[in-house]
Protein backbone atom coordinates (compact mmCIF):
# COMPACT_ATOMS: atom_id res chain seq x y z
CA UNK A 1 0.00 0.00 0.00
CA UNK A 2 1.43 3.46 -1.25
CA UNK A 3 1.45 6.39 1.29
CA UNK A 4 0.51 9.75 0.62
CA UNK A 5 3.36 12.40 0.79
CA UNK A 6 1.74 16.12 1.63
CA UNK A 7 4.39 19.47 1.35
CA UNK A 8 4.91 20.60 4.52
CA UNK A 9 2.56 23.63 5.63
CA UNK A 10 4.78 25.55 8.24
CA UNK A 11 6.24 28.01 5.41
CA UNK A 12 2.88 30.06 4.03
CA UNK A 13 4.66 31.40 1.22
CA UNK A 14 4.92 27.72 -0.07
CA UNK A 15 1.56 26.99 0.99
CA UNK A 16 -0.05 29.75 -0.74
CA UNK A 17 2.40 30.71 -3.51
CA UNK A 18 4.46 27.32 -4.51
CA UNK A 19 3.51 23.97 -6.07
CA UNK A 20 3.56 21.47 -3.19
CA UNK A 21 -0.19 20.12 -2.22
CA UNK A 22 -0.39 20.98 1.69
CA UNK A 23 -4.01 20.29 2.40
CA UNK A 24 -5.00 21.83 5.75
CA UNK A 25 -7.10 19.64 7.27
CA UNK A 26 -9.50 20.27 10.46
CA UNK A 27 -9.10 18.80 13.78
CA UNK A 28 -11.03 15.62 13.00
CA UNK A 29 -8.56 15.63 9.93
CA UNK A 30 -11.18 16.46 7.20
CA UNK A 31 -10.69 18.86 4.62
CA UNK A 32 -13.97 20.24 2.62
CA UNK A 33 -14.52 19.83 -1.14
CA UNK A 34 -17.14 21.28 -3.59
CA UNK A 35 -18.22 19.14 -6.59
CA UNK A 36 -19.21 20.24 -9.85
CA UNK A 37 -20.53 19.19 -13.18
CA UNK A 38 -17.09 19.76 -15.27
CA UNK A 39 -19.82 20.30 -18.23
CA UNK A 40 -21.60 22.22 -17.05
CA UNK A 41 -20.43 23.73 -13.59
CA UNK A 42 -23.64 23.14 -12.16
CA UNK A 43 -22.82 22.39 -8.24
CA UNK A 44 -23.33 19.00 -7.28
CA UNK A 45 -22.61 18.49 -3.61
CA UNK A 46 -20.34 19.46 -0.50
CA UNK A 47 -18.76 16.73 1.12
CA UNK A 48 -15.47 16.12 3.39
CA UNK A 49 -12.56 14.41 2.54
CA UNK A 50 -9.84 13.06 4.39
CA UNK A 51 -6.19 12.00 3.23
CA UNK A 52 -6.98 8.36 2.55
CA UNK A 53 -9.97 9.80 0.56
CA UNK A 54 -7.66 12.53 -1.11
CA UNK A 55 -5.74 9.38 -1.76
CA UNK A 56 -7.98 6.48 -3.37
CA UNK A 57 -9.38 9.70 -5.60
CA UNK A 58 -5.63 10.63 -7.53
CA UNK A 59 -4.92 7.05 -7.47
CA UNK A 60 -8.35 5.58 -8.85
CA UNK A 61 -9.77 8.77 -10.83
CA UNK A 62 -13.22 8.63 -9.29
CA UNK A 63 -14.77 10.26 -6.59
CA UNK A 64 -14.25 9.29 -3.10
CA UNK A 65 -15.22 10.92 0.27
CA UNK A 66 -15.38 10.77 3.95
CA UNK A 67 -18.89 10.26 5.60
CA UNK A 68 -19.23 12.48 8.67
CA UNK A 69 -22.08 10.16 9.97
CA UNK A 70 -20.72 6.83 9.27
CA UNK A 71 -17.15 7.23 9.73
CA UNK A 72 -15.99 5.57 7.05
CA UNK A 73 -14.51 6.32 3.37
CA UNK A 74 -16.67 6.39 1.14
CA UNK A 75 -16.32 5.62 -2.96
CA UNK A 76 -19.13 7.59 -4.59
CA UNK A 77 -21.42 5.41 -6.66
CA UNK A 78 -20.12 2.03 -5.07
CA UNK A 79 -23.70 1.31 -4.16
CA UNK A 80 -25.82 3.83 -6.20
CA UNK A 81 -23.88 3.14 -9.87
CA UNK A 82 -23.90 7.12 -9.78
CA UNK A 83 -19.83 7.30 -9.96
CA UNK A 84 -17.92 10.16 -10.46
CA UNK A 85 -15.40 10.31 -13.03
CA UNK A 86 -13.03 12.97 -11.96
CA UNK A 87 -11.96 15.79 -14.92
CA UNK A 88 -9.98 18.08 -12.34
CA UNK A 89 -8.77 18.21 -8.94
CA UNK A 90 -8.18 21.44 -7.13
CA UNK A 91 -7.41 23.29 -4.05
CA UNK A 92 -7.78 26.77 -2.75
CA UNK A 93 -5.21 29.45 -2.76
CA UNK A 94 -4.87 28.54 1.33
CA UNK A 95 -4.89 24.71 0.68
CA UNK A 96 -7.68 24.72 3.06
CA UNK A 97 -10.91 23.52 0.71
CA UNK A 98 -10.93 21.12 -2.46
CA UNK A 99 -12.36 21.17 -5.59
CA UNK A 100 -13.77 18.34 -8.05
CA UNK A 101 -14.85 18.67 -11.28
CA UNK A 102 -16.53 15.81 -12.53
CA UNK A 103 -18.71 14.03 -14.86
CA UNK A 104 -21.11 12.33 -13.15
CA UNK A 105 -21.88 9.04 -14.20
CA UNK A 106 -26.10 8.13 -14.22
CA UNK A 107 -27.30 11.16 -13.98
CA UNK A 108 -28.20 11.41 -10.03
CA UNK A 109 -26.11 12.85 -7.70
CA UNK A 110 -28.20 13.18 -4.69
CA UNK A 111 -28.50 10.19 -2.32
CA UNK A 112 -32.18 11.33 -2.85
CA UNK A 113 -32.41 10.91 -6.12
CA UNK A 114 -31.57 14.63 -7.96
CA UNK A 115 -29.28 15.74 -10.01
CA UNK A 116 -27.29 18.04 -7.57
CA UNK A 117 -27.98 17.90 -3.83
CA UNK A 118 -28.49 21.59 -4.32
CA UNK A 119 -31.74 21.49 -5.09
CA UNK A 120 -34.12 23.79 -2.95
CA UNK A 121 -33.56 27.67 -3.48
CA UNK A 122 -33.93 30.22 0.08
CA UNK A 123 -35.83 32.88 -1.33
CA UNK A 124 -34.43 36.30 -0.32
CA UNK A 125 -35.86 39.87 1.04
CA UNK A 126 -38.34 37.96 2.86
CA UNK A 127 -39.93 38.38 6.34
CA UNK A 128 -37.44 36.52 8.51
CA UNK A 129 -39.65 36.40 11.26
CA UNK A 130 -41.95 34.14 9.48
CA UNK A 131 -40.78 30.42 8.82
CA UNK A 132 -38.85 30.50 5.36
CA UNK A 133 -40.74 28.34 2.86
CA UNK A 134 -37.76 26.86 0.29
CA UNK A 135 -38.15 26.55 -3.38
CA UNK A 136 -37.54 23.42 -5.01
CA UNK A 137 -35.73 23.67 -8.14
CA UNK A 138 -37.13 20.43 -9.49
CA UNK A 139 -40.71 20.51 -9.40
Amino acid sequence: MSTLKFTDRTDTNTVENGLGFAPKFDARGLIPVVTTCAKTGTVLMQAWMNSEAIKRTIETGEAHYFSRSRQELWHKGATSGEFQLVKDFRTDCDQDSLWLLVEQQGGKCCHVGHPSCFYRSIPLKQDTAAPIILKSMHT
